[in-house]
């Protein structure tokens, strides 16, 4: 018994010595670190964790010629470029590769401390090694590069590519951009007389100046379908008897339905052979668009549809009107809009996704084999 009080003993004393240390440790990152962590790299992030103030704050004193010292004193200067999607590691990265900075490793803590990691800003910049990393980094956080970087990606609906503008670098807001892709009036040179921009919004990277107003952006997505669909396509949708409106129209549900590329040919053929023969698409996307946004997933595309959904009467439900909807649901990509010109030769009129969660698709002739086809 005497042995197990003299271990309790032990164990509470060595809690109480380290609860000490830490106490120490916090005192001295408050009242000795903390005034010059202030003064060299400026406020921690709100959200970091006391751990993590503790933690970075010490390595970044430990690093601190790393980060308040150019890498060379001459001026120079170079095009740095910060691609979207690049994280702030990636950026790092790079510059310490570009010999703008002297480590990636301080870098990356900085970034995390001041939260700036959260606002790097795709784009062109013009850096020089003769720049602090500090300097750096609130240069790449600002607005200071000429050029950004816009991703459309295929498959995207107008509200979705407006979504993305407020962190794009470009002072155009998402109700300016709906409102002018809504616009029927807007662009009828290049888009077909009486409908909205949906679909003729061309998905790529864009490289843009920052001053690019919401028409020269309308204008250079639209101008780049225009560019894309080349007169090849037209007489493939010609030749389906299909107008390039149609066809847009076909190429946004293929796209939607879709998970693997190389499947697109097909799912268009099963549309096409649909259509020909006077049967409703029954596509879900085309149900998923006329329902807008869906609060409880937060996102315009509402996964899994319910029996209900499909009654919602609007002209785009497929599964209540025979034909193609009035317009496309989504700005389909190269693919997608070849798939249409050059859908696979098919006696296919059903498809459902397989069960193995790969995306892959079951195709069917029959409504027979289609309901064979239902996962147990």
């Amino acid at each position: 018994m005497p042995g197990k009080a003299m271990y309790r003993q032990s164990c509470l004393l060595k809690f109480l010595i380290g609860v000490l240390i830490l106490g120490v440790i916090s005192l001295s990152l408050n009242f000795i670190i903390s005034p010059i962590l202030d003064s060299t790299f400026g406020q921690p992030d709100s959200g970091l964790s006391t751990w993590q103030r503790l933690r970075y704050g010490i390595l970044l004193v430990w690093f601190s010629d790393d980060l308040t010292r150019p890498i060379y004193q001459e001026n120079n200067e170079m095009t740095f470029i910060i691609e979207p999607g690049e994280d702030a590691y990636t950026v790092s990265l790079h510059l310490e590769q570009s010999k703008l900075i002297s480590n990636a490793r301080a870098f990356q803590l900085f970034l995390a401390w001041s939260g700036k990691d959260a606002y790097l800003q795709p784009g062109r910049y013009r850096l020089s090694s003769s720049l602090s990393a500090i300097s750096i980094a609130e240069l790449l956080e600002s607005a200071s590069s000429s050029e950004i970087f816009l991703t459309v990606l295929p498959g995207w609906r107008i509200e979705e590519i407006a979504g993305t503008l407020a962190t794009s670098g470009l002072t155009i807001t998402a109700d300016e951009f709906i409102t002018v892709a809504y616009s029927k009036n807007t662009f009828n040179d290049l888009i077909p007389s009486g409908n909205t921009a949906e679909g003729y919004l061309f998905p790529g990277t864009y490289s843009l100046a920052r001053t690019t107003t919401v028409d020269q952006l309308f204008l250079l997505l639209i101008q780049e379908f225009h560019f894309q669909v080349i007169p090849e396509y037209l007489s493939g949708y010609t030749l389906r008897g299909l107008t390039l409106h149609e066809a847009v129209t076909l190429a946004s549900i293929v796209q939607k339905e879709a998970v693997i590329e190389s499947e697109m040919p097909i799912i268009a053929s099963v549309f096409l052979n649909r259509l020909k023969n006077g049967m409703r698409l029954q596509a879900d996307p085309t149900v998923q668009y006329a329902l807008g946004f869906d609060n409880t997933n937060n996102s315009w595309w509402k996964t899994p549809l319910s029996y209900s959904d499909l009654e919602i009467d609007s002209p785009f439900n497929t599964y209540m009107y025979a034909g193609l909807p009035p317009g496309p649901i989504s700005n389909p990509g190269l693919k997608a809009l070849a798939a249409v010109a050059y859908p696979e030769d098919t006696t296919f009129f059903y498809f459902q996704a397989q069960c193995t969660g790969t995306g892959y698709h079951n195709f069917a002739e029959t409504l027979e084999q289609h309901l064979e086809n239902n996962c147990p």
